[in-house]
């Protein structure tokens, strides 16, 4: 078990911005937890059995894997939803287990098809539509064919939902193109209609979409980034601020990440510190050395430029971040010693690194950093 460091949780914030969500897409919108990437580095297993305690009962995961582990954690208490891959040696468990996939090719389409003739049940799908993203989905010029076979194979087939995917609802430079894709998606499902086939729901919105496009929320919206605390970018944030007249941003940060100190160290003025040139003692330095580096997903592209807090104070990292340690100027820091706690994303006597404090340095999305955290480093919800 990784001792290095540690991310908790906190589930009074997560239970604030599902309380703010649900209040922002009203009762008939159902929201669905996207927990792809190890829950966006906040960890699947202890995520998502701390989202079920707050009723959410929907996740949607990109692969087979993130799906068993959700399955594992809470079994058949709740639904899941695999938007992305399923191999096909994994489409038995799928079906036998009631899980829910995406349906883009005719590939999938066939060997959900024979899969479930062999299990005598059938297969709970959800048609993906291309609509403008170009990445997957079924084209215009396929769907009367998709029609006939979604007809002739429905003792086999439980059409759960018709869905797509916005190509960057989260900036105002896309916003033709997904005008486009919304009034693209209507149309499919008007066409699905018109032959006597309509799914259970519709769900096209991701976070960025169900707050800059209200008309995408349909039947069930699809959040990610912002169910965690964060937003999909700084134009979402103000998009929302202005059109509610307000200042302050809702949402609350869930994850805080911590490590210790693991060794302190007098540096003399005129000598290098860490690995090559790119850091000079200009003067007499005091460092701390955190056991934590890019291995652990703290990125090298915050090499003396970083931030962490240490006794309530925010503090440089300097050098090269290696691969397991990054070094922290501490000259001004006094009574430190082995093992005080550091802190790299959270709160410490009233001063806060942020999730978005990291892209300001190294030009990480908030998504990117996130799920760049190890898997190996231990998780716990916070009481």
């Amino acid at each position: 078990m990784h001792t290095n460091s540690i991310i908790e949780l906190n589930p009074y914030a997560y239970q604030k911005n599902i309380d703010f969500l649900k209040k922002t897409f009203g009762k008939k919108v159902k929201i669905s937890s996207v927990v792809k990437g190890n829950a966006y580095g906040h960890g699947i297993p202890e995520f998502v059995t701390m989202a079920y305690r707050f009723g959410i009962n929907h996740f949607s995961v990109f692969d087979v894997e993130e799906a068993k582990l959700v399955h594992a954690t809470l079994e058949n208490k709740v639904t899941v939803l695999v938007m992305g891959l399923v191999q096909d040696e994994d489409m038995e468990w799928v079906i036998k287990n009631n899980i829910e996939f995406f349906v883009f090719d005719k590939t999938r389409l066939n060997k959900a098809i024979k899969v479930a003739k062999k299990l005598l049940t059938k297969a709970l799908i959800h048609i993906e539509i291309e609509t403008g993203m170009n990445r997957t989905g079924f084209d215009n010029n396929e769907l009367n064919h998709l029609i006939k076979s979604l007809k002739k194979e429905k003792e086999h087939l439980v059409f759960k939902g018709l869905c797509t995917h916005y190509a960057g609802a989260e900036s105002i430079a896309n916003y033709y193109r997904v005008d486009k894709q919304i009034k693209r998606f209507e149309e499919a499902y008007q066409h699905f209609c018109k032959n006597d086939l309509k799914p259970e729901i519709k769900h096209t919105a991701c976070s960025a979409a169900s707050m800059m496009f209200p008309q995408t929320r349909m039947d069930m919206v699809r959040i990610g980034i912002m169910q965690y605390g964060l937003w999909p970018s700084t134009e979402v944030l103000v998009h929302f601020l202005n059109a509610k007249k307000i200042k302050t941003d809702p949402l609350n940060r869930v994850i805080t990440w911590k490590s210790k100190i693991m060794s302190l160290k007098n540096v003399a003025i005129g000598n290098f510190i860490g690995y090559g040139t790119s850091f000079l003692a200009e003067q007499k330095m005091k460092i701390a050395i955190v056991p934590i580096g890019y291995s652990h997903g703290y990125s090298r592209s915050l090499s003396n430029q970083g931030r962490v807090l240490i006794h309530g104070q925010r503090c440089v990292v300097v050098g090269t971040v290696n691969m397991n340690m990054i070094i922290i100027d501490v000259t001004n820091i006094d009574h430190l010693k082995k093992n005080d706690e550091v802190v790299l994303i959270g709160t410490q006597n009233n001063l806060t690194i942020s999730v978005a404090s990291f892209s300001d340095f190294s030009n990480q999305l908030n998504y990117e950093l996130l799920t760049q955290i190890s898997k190996t480093i231990p998780r716990k919800i916070i009481e």
